[in-house]
């Protein structure tokens, strides 16, 4: 699956069997997108919405609109997902029951070169005191690339995308822009993003899916969306500290258990708008 560092299929399948107590609350009852790579990371890949129609019996899906999305409610369907060389998991911010309904605000810190992931590791620290201002407590993990996406946890079953999560992202955005305008940017337009750190706001709609905590990620190493402490991402000195492996990762949780079960715990009510 990793030709450069020899990561085969069967060690893909172990590493999600073996993370599944941690990463199996983080998708269970949500819309998923499989991010396939049958020919590895080198090959070409493709995303599938619809779950697909060889699927065993005992694999729970959730119609949304038009699309019979996949659920990993267990560990035989995440193996099975694992087996179709699945590698990167992307499910929705809701519950496929509400999918109107956001259990969380994300934010993908996303780096514009020759910014990198130290230069997100600050603007995350200031996005969380940004929150801090408005009520809102929130988690930090890596993105497994180079970047680092900040979860706000709502679980009210009150909050929406259009008038919600959505509206709020993209004014704190805008207002950190306006506040650091040398190292953030609100826009996607690639010619304003060199050398700043996008605060992407917009996987906050409930047609997106995002990266899972925990999935694997298609680069050259098989490395993760790894959950982390503010400390030690504040006390990062170089972006080597930031970037974790599949073997790092299930030390981790052995040692520390879920960083991120609060983002599936924390209810939080978004402020007035």
């Amino acid at each position: 699956m990793y030709p450069a560092t020899g990561f085969t299929k069967g060690e893909l399948i172990d590493y999600y069997t073996r993370v599944a107590p941690a990463l199996l609350p983080h998708l269970r009852g949500r819309p998923l997108t499989l991010k396939r790579y049958p020919n590895g990371v080198e090959g070409k890949f493709f995303y599938e919405k619809n779950c697909p129609s060889h699927r065993p019996d005992w694999v729970a899906t959730a119609n949304v609109g038009e699309i019979d999305y996949c659920l990993c409610d267990d560990l035989p369907t995440l193996v099975w997902m694992a087996n179709l060389a699945d590698l990167e998991l992307h499910p929705s911010l809701s519950l496929a029951e509400q999918i109107e309904r956001p259990t969380v605000m994300a934010f993908d810190l996303d780096p514009g070169e020759p910014a990198g992931i130290m230069e997100c590791r600050e603007v995350a620290v200031l996005l969380r005191e940004a929150l801090g201002h408005i009520g809102l407590e929130c988690f930090p993990k890596t993105s497994g690339s180079k970047g680092v996406q900040v979860y706000a946890p709502l679980n009210s079953g009150e909050a929406d995308y259009d008038e919600g999560t959505k509206v709020l992202s993209q004014a704190l955005a805008r207002h950190m822009e306006a506040e650091h305008p040398k190292l953030i940017v609100s826009s996607q337009k690639k010619e304003l993003r060199r050398g700043k750190v996008l605060i992407d706001w917009s996987q906050n709609d409930e047609h997106k899916t995002t990266v899972s905590v925990y999935s694997l990620r298609a680069k050259e190493r098989p490395t993760v969306s790894t959950p982390l402490t503010w400390d030690e991402l504040e006390a990062a000195e170089k972006p080597e500290q930031l970037a974790f492996t599949s073997g790092d990762v299930l030390e981790r949780v052995q040692e520390h258990g879920d960083l991120f079960a609060p983002v599936l715990e924390l209810r939080q009510a978004l402020p007035a708008l």
